[in-house]
C-alpha cells in the first residue's frame, strides 16, 4: 500500500527518533532517590523541556510537584478557534530489577535481531514521549498542527505518589483541554490498533508483624515461640482462595468483562507461564485481569537464604498491592484490605498496616466524537484494521483526576505497551513499527479532531 505523505514523513523521522529515544532511555529516571540519584530524573526532565522548546512550544516549564518530583509542561498554540488537545506521557521508569538478567544494559537502547529496541522505559513510557513528538513533527511538515496542543510529561507515575494529580488540582486551568490523549497504555497485541476503555486502580500498603522483643535461637525456643515470619506468611496467604483468586473480605471478585476477550493460550504465552502451572482464579482471563481485583505481594523483608541463622524471627514486613477494578472506590478498597490483614494475623501477633500510594480506577466514554476520530485514524495508520477496545489491568491515577477536573473532556488511552514489550520486567522493549504506526495514527487523529470528528481523520496528508 502506498504511504500517505504523513506516514512517509514519520517513516523518514524514525532514525532521529531512535537516537532521541536512546538519549532519553540513558537516564536512569527511577523516581526513588533511595535507588537512583535524583539527578537522573532531573536530566530526563530537562531533555524533554529542551525537545519541546525545539518544537516552538511556549510556556515550557519544569513543574515542582508536591511529591518532590518534576513534571514537564509546554503549550503549542493552534489556529484561532481550534480545539485544545492534551498529550500525556511520563518519563519516570520502573527500576531495572536484576540488571545482570538483562541481555543488554537496561539504560542503553539496543536493537536486537528481532528488530525491537530494548531498554528500560523504551515502551513505558519514554517511547510515548517520542510518539507525541513524531506526530507533531509530521503535522508541522504538512501544513502545521491544526489544534492547540498541551503536553504534560509526568515524573512520578510509576511511584504512584500523586505529585502531578495534586499539582493539577491546585492549578485547574493548566491542563484544561477538549480532548486528552494518554500515551501510556498499548495495543492488545502488535499490529492490532487498540484503545483502552478501563483501568484498574491501585493501592499499596505495608504490613508489619511483631511477635517477640528480639530473635531467638530456633533450637531453644522454636515450637512455642511465635514466629513473626510464619505469621506474616499465614496472613498473606489469606489474601487468596484455593484457586488463587483474590479474597479480600468484603471486596467483590466476581465481575464479568463484556467485550474483547483474551484467549487463555495467548495469555499463557504472553505471560510466559511455565508448562504445567495453572492460571489463578476463575472466569475468563479478561474477567480476571480487567474486571476484578487482584492482590500481589510485592516484597518481603526477611533474612536472605545466604547467611541466615537458625532463629525464630521477631518481626517481618511485606509490601502488598491491590488492583482495584472499575466500579470500586480505591479508598474503600484500601480500608477493606487493611481490615482483612488485621483480622487474619494468627496467634494474637501484633500487626500494623500503613498506606502507600493510591489511585482510583477509570472508565472512559467510548461513544464520544474523539473515539470516532481515533477509530478512523487508526484504521488508516494500520492499513484498514479496525480499532479494538480493551481493558487494562494497570493503573494511571491521573486519569480520574483529569476526568474530575474536566468532565467535558474526552479521554483516550493509547500507547506502546503491548504484551511483547514486557514493561516492568527484564528486557523491556518497544516495537519501532508500532511507534511509527501509532505516531501516524496520532497525527491523523489530531487532524481529524480539528476537522470536527471522524470526517477529517482519513485525509491523506
Amino acid at each position: 500500500m502506498t504511504q500517505s505523505p504523513l506516514a512517509a514523513t514519520v517513516s523518514s523521522l524514525m532514525p532521529r527518533a531512535r537516537t532521541e529515544l536512546a538519549e532519553l532511555v540513558a537516564f536512569a529516571s527511577v523516581a526513588d532517590p533511595e535507588q537512583f540519584p535524583r539527578s537522573e530524573c532531573e536530566g530526563a526532565a530537562r531533555w524533554i523541556a529542551d525537545a519541546l522548546r525545539a518544537e516552538d512550544f511556549q510556556d515550557v516549564a519544569l513543574l515542582d510537584t508536591p511529591d518532590g518530583t518534576q513534571s514537564v509542561y509546554g503549550h503549542l498554540p493552534g489556529p484561532e478557534g481550534a480545539p485544545t488537545v492534551l498529550l500525556y506521557a511520563h518519563y519516570d521508569v520502573q527500576p531495572p530489577l536484576d540488571e545482570d538478567a538483562w541481555r543488554t544494559p537496561p539504560f542503553e537502547l539496543t536493537e536486537r535481531a528481532d528488530g525491537r529496541w530494548y531498554g528500560r522505559g523504551a515502551a513505558d513510557c519514554k517511547g510515548g514521549v517520542l510518539m507525541h513528538l513524531l506526530a507533531l513533527r509530521a503535522l508541522r511538515a504538512h501544513g502545521g498542527v491544526p489544534v492547540s496542543v498541551k503536553v504534560i510529561v509526568e515524573g512520578s507515575e510509576e511511584q504512584g505518589t500523586g505529585g502531578l494529580e495534586r499539582y493539577a488540582e491546585e492549578h485547574p486551568e493548566l491542563l484544561a483541554a477538549d480532548a486528552i490523549v494518554i500515551g501510556d497504555t498499548g495495543n492488545f497485541r502488535v499490529g492490532l490498533p487498540t484503545v483502552t476503555a478501563t483501568l484498574r486502580g491501585m493501592t499499596v500498603v505495608r504490613v508489619r508483624v511483631d511477635t517477640l522483643e528480639g530473635n531467638l535461637h530456633s533450637g531453644q525456643f522454636g515450637g512455642a515461640a511465635p514466629d513473626a515470619l510464619a505469621a506474616l506468611i499465614r496472613t498473606l496467604d489469606s489474601l487468596r482462595d484455593e484457586d488463587g483468586g483474590t479474597a479480600v473480605d468484603g471486596l467483590a471478585a466476581d465481575a464479568r468483562w463484556d467485550g474483547l476477550q483474551y484467549p487463555e493460550e495467548d495469555f499463557r504465552k504472553d505471560a510466559k507461564v511455565l508448562d504445567g502451572v495453572r492460571l489463578t482464579g476463575d472466569g475468563t482471563v479478561a474477567d480476571r485481569i480487567w474486571a476484578r481485583p487482584s492482590t500481589t505481594v510485592l516484597g518481603i523483608d526477611c533474612p536472605p537464604v545466604v547467611g541466615a541463622t537458625p532463629s525464630v524471627q521477631a518481626s517481618a514486613r511485606a509490601l502488598v498491592s491491590l488492583r482495584v477494578p472499575p466500579g470500586e472506590d480505591a479508598v474503600r478498597a484500601t480500608e477493606l484490605l487493611t481490615a482483612h490483614l488485621e483480622a487474619h494475623v494468627p496467634w494474637g501477633a501484633r500487626v500494623t498496616v500503613e498506606g502507600g500510594g493510591q489511585g482510583q480506577p477509570f472508565r472512559a466514554d467510548t461513544a464520544s466524537p474523539a473515539y470516532a476520530a481515533m477509530a478512523e485514524a487508526m484504521r488508516e495508520a494500520y492499513d484498514g484494521a479496525d480499532m479494538a477496545t480493551a481493558g487494562q489491568g494497570g493503573s494511571i491515577p491521573l486519569c480520574n483526576t483529569l476526568a474530575a477536573l474536566y468532565p467535558e473532556a474526552e479521554i483516550l488511552l493509547i500507547g506502546l505497551s503491548e504484551p511483547d514489550a514486557q514493561i516492568h520486567a527484564v528486557d523491556e522493549s518497544v516495537s519501532p513499527r508500532e511507534l511509527e504506526r501509532l505516531s501516524v495514527a496520532e497525527a491523523l487523529f489530531l487532524r481529524g479532531y480539528a476537522a470536527g470528528g471522524a470526517s477529517g481523520a482519513t485525509a491523506a496528508g
